[in-house]
């Protein structure tokens, strides 16, 4: 982006594809408490009330128990906010299927490998890095990940009680020369009950949520859409379905940068869809935070079973040096079991990467 509008969006954990993605990783870190070296590809769907569970775990141990599976998926429903008995999909009335099979003998034989460990799969994945935020994350993403998640703390907390779980934000920043100038508009459609009046929705958006979350972004020119379609009363998966891995671009550089195509959640570190990504996405930030170039794009490539990546490529997108960045690349090791390692991914910390960005948080190794 060198001059124009660029825009972003966010959704809450609340989100019908959220609440997929939040149950599919559970599954994966509950797995993985049990067998660090479990394989799981955990798919979701959800719909009114209706819970479907799909794809494969391979396991030295015992896999997870159906008493086990329910138990995860209506926890999830639980923390994140839909207990209301009068609507189809609560945690307690949800019908949960489980379609979980075993692990392809022949996709484990290739990624189990004597001396080394094999990549899940082919593909290619992309990291991204800027110096436009503290983060390291472009502007837009960074501020749509701000209003979604400060709408679920105060849902929560009790401080607007007129909330629902399910919330989307939209943010457009104007670019000059590459670098933000000013937020132009804000787009926030957040459910609602029904004894509240948009005109009092609104009312928080534009003196409690902007600013607090835009601070020295905040002006009064911005361009305001509250609830555009109007009552939004109806909403989580008995208003839309939710399936997993459907806000890849949520999840990662709001657009910003190219992505691969590949969602992460529900995929154990084997996958590198998920692992690849976030290796990428570190050695982006390397490059930013050594000074090689204001923003930098990654881009690594993989053959099913095969532990080196067939291509790495960096692109500092007229910042910096493309040539001494790669040469700095070279001193990192991208096959999965390093990423592995490097990263700690065998352990189960992947429900603090599912909602509201799994890149810009300082928690996560990857953006250490």
């Amino acid at each position: 982006m060198k001059t124009g509008l660029f825009t972003s969006e966010s959704v809450t954990e609340g989100h019908p594809d959220k609440v997929c993605d939040t149950i599919a990783d559970a599954i994966l870190d509950a797995s993985l408490e049990r067998d660090p070296f479990a394989r799981v590809a955990c798919e979701v769907l959800c719909k009114d009330e209706h819970v479907i569970l799909a794809g494969e775990i391979g396991s030295s141990k015992e896999v997870l128990s159906g008493a086990e599976l329910d138990g995860i998926v209506r926890h999830c429903i639980r923390d994140i906010g839909y207990t209301e008995p009068s609507e189809r999909f609560h945690s307690a009335g949800v019908r949960i299927q489980n379609l979980l099979g075993a692990q392809s003998h022949q996709i484990a034989k290739a990624v189990i490998q004597k001396d080394d460990l094999g990549a899940g799969d082919q593909g290619l994945m992309f990291g991204y890095a800027t110096t436009e935020t503290p983060e390291g994350m472009p502007l837009p993403i960074t501020l749509a990940h701000r209003l979604a998640r400060q709408l679920a703390r105060d849902r929560k907390s009790g401080r607007i009680g007129w909330a629902r779980p399910d919330a989307k934000t939209q943010v457009t920043v104007a670019y000059e020369n590459g670098e933000p100038k000013e937020v132009t508009a804000v787009v926030v459609s957040a459910q609602h009950s029904s004894a509240f009046s948009q005109d009092s929705i609104r009312e928080y958006v534009v003196s409690t949520l902007i600013p607090e979350c835009f601070q020295q972004w905040t002006h009064g020119g911005i361009i305001l859409h509250v609830n555009p379609s109007g009552a939004f009363t109806l909403g989580g998966p008995e208003g839309d379905c939710g399936v997993t891995g459907r806000k890849i671009i949520v999840d990662s550089h709001g657009g910003f940068a190219r992505h691969g195509g590949g969602a992460f959640s529900g995929k154990d570190g084997t996958k590198v869809d998920r692992s690849g990504a976030y290796f990428a996405r570190y050695a982006a930030r390397q490059v930013v935070k050594e000074g090689l170039a204001r923003r930098c794009e990654v881009q690594v490539g993989y053959a099913i079973g095969v532990a080196q990546p067939v291509s790495i490529s960096v692109d500092t997108q007229g910042s910096g040096d493309d040539e001494l960045a790669a040469k700095f690349l070279r001193g990192f090791d991208f096959r999965p079991a390093a990423i592995l390692e490097a990263l700690g991914l065998r352990q189960p910390i992947f429900h603090k990467t599912t909602n509201y960005g799994h890149f810009g948080k300082p928690e996560l190794a990857w953006e250490q």
